[in-house]
């Protein structure tokens, strides 16, 4: 049981790391290519992509740490 819980919370690790990187270069294309347009109406898309990037890093460096974290307790 303890295994398939590790196995799962890697998992679940891995999904937000790679979640957060294709966010964060999503967002680095809003910047670059959206500046001044509309996206989908939600608002301009340079201010979605800055979004997506800041919160892409932010899953991205959770994913990492608990990568470690499971890895170093044992749980996976």
């Amino acid at each position: 049981m303890v295994e398939k819980q590790g196995i799962g919370l890697a998992v679940i690790a891995f999904a937000l790391y790679i979640i957060g990187g294709i966010g964060t270069f999503g967002g680095i294309a809003l910047i670059l290519f959206m500046k001044n347009k509309d996206l989908w109406g939600w608002g301009e898309g340079r201010a979605i992509g800055y979004l997506f990037f800041c919160v892409g890093l932010c899953l991205s460096i959770i994913g990492v740490l608990l990568m470690r974290l499971f890895r170093n307790r044992g749980l996976a």
